[in-house]
């Protein structure tokens, strides 16, 4: 296996030769919640104002590694790079383990955590890829020296006849065979149709549509289901998402819409979300009053402009062009 290493102020993106083509993944660390996270429900009740890059957790309380779960992706979100690698093509289970245990084996002193983050949510929109599922009941004993917590983040896409089976098995296999220990998240990002359809280029599900599919799956064990939120000036109706999304089931996430090249083309931004908590405010108390406990999330300037974050690629053209990786 041939993996590329790029080191970044919190961890490292890696590129990686797969069975059809090259895959990306990260290996990160946690600034902690208390420096990143204002959730009230949590007992976190400061205001982010912005986030200084300074020590992180150890990796032996939190590691997070970031794995792709299709070679490109085929949604074509307005605010997303990877599009540019190329169409989604689905990475076999021996591409998703190859990526963690690259991950892994970039700190081989570290022989336990008591939490390892297993994200699918790189490249690719992993309820399009059933292998996701056999690789999440396959970490239930792949790595019993570490604490697995594996997340799913989609898109939920319209062209997807498999979602509501993929959805229904992955939170069974959260709620029972993680015991609560694995998450499910739902980009959202606008409650306006209109705006959603713009975003996602008509490739994700409407809202009326997502929560007929949602009371289908069963209620969450742990941490409820989690509805995203990146801001940027989309309309967020409270009323309407209780429509959608009774609060005894599902937790809100705010974060900046993160400056990826699609989103700076488009003027698809976060005004102040890196350096001013005024961004989430007025939604945080809107989503509160209406039942939700929210958790607002502020990365660090280091992480957004290392492309850490979600809608980044470094194999796409744009980062390359832009000399990064020189």
């Amino acid at each position: 296996m041939s993996t590329t290493r790029i080191k970044v102020p919190t961890g490292d993106i890696c590129t990686m030769d797969g069975e059809r083509g090259q895959l990306e993944f990260l290996s990160l660390g946690d600034y902690g919640k208390a420096k990143n996270i204002k959730a009230d429900f949590l007992g976190l009740p400061n205001e982010i104002e912005g986030v200084p890059h300074g020590a992180l957790l150890p990796l032996t309380e939190k590691w997070v590694i970031t794995i792709s779960s299709q070679y490109g992706c085929s949604m074509g979100c307005r605010f997303c790079d990877v599009p540019k690698v190329g169409p989604g093509i689905n990475a076999t289970v021996a591409d998703m383990f190859d990526q963690i245990d690259g991950g892994l084996s970039l700190h081989p002193e570290i022989t336990s955590t008591k939490r390892l983050n297993i994200h699918f949510a790189r490249m690719g929109e992993p309820t399009l890829n059933p292998d996701v599922l056999t690789v999440a009941r396959m970490l239930l004993n792949a790595y019993p020296q570490h604490r697995v917590h594996p997340v799913v983040s989609t898109m939920m896409p319209i062209k997807n006849e498999w979602l509501e089976p993929f959805l229904k098995v992955w939170c069974k296999l959260k709620n029972e065979d993680y015991r609560g220990n694995a998450g499910l998240q739902l980009s959202i990002n606008s409650t306006d149709e209109s705006e959603r359809y713009k975003m996602f280029r008509g490739n994700a599900l409407p809202l009326w549509n997502i929560g007929d599919v949602m009371a289908r799956i069963p209620a969450p064990v742990g941490r409820k289901y989690t509805l995203n939120f990146a801001l940027a000036d989309y309309t967020i109706d409270v009323d309407r998402l209780l429509k959608f999304f009774p609060p005894e089931r599902f937790i809100c996430k705010l974060t900046p819409m993160h400056r990826t090249a699609a989103a700076e083309k488009n003027g698809i931004r976060t005004e102040d979300g890196y350096t001013s908590y005024t961004p989430y405010r007025e939604t945080e108390l809107a989503l509160k009053s209406g039942g939700y406990d929210v958790i607002v999330f502020v990365p660090s300037l280091e992480e957004d402009e290392s492309r850490i974050t979600c809608g980044n690629a470094i194999l796409c053209e744009d980062y390359y062009d832009n000399g990064g990786g020189r």
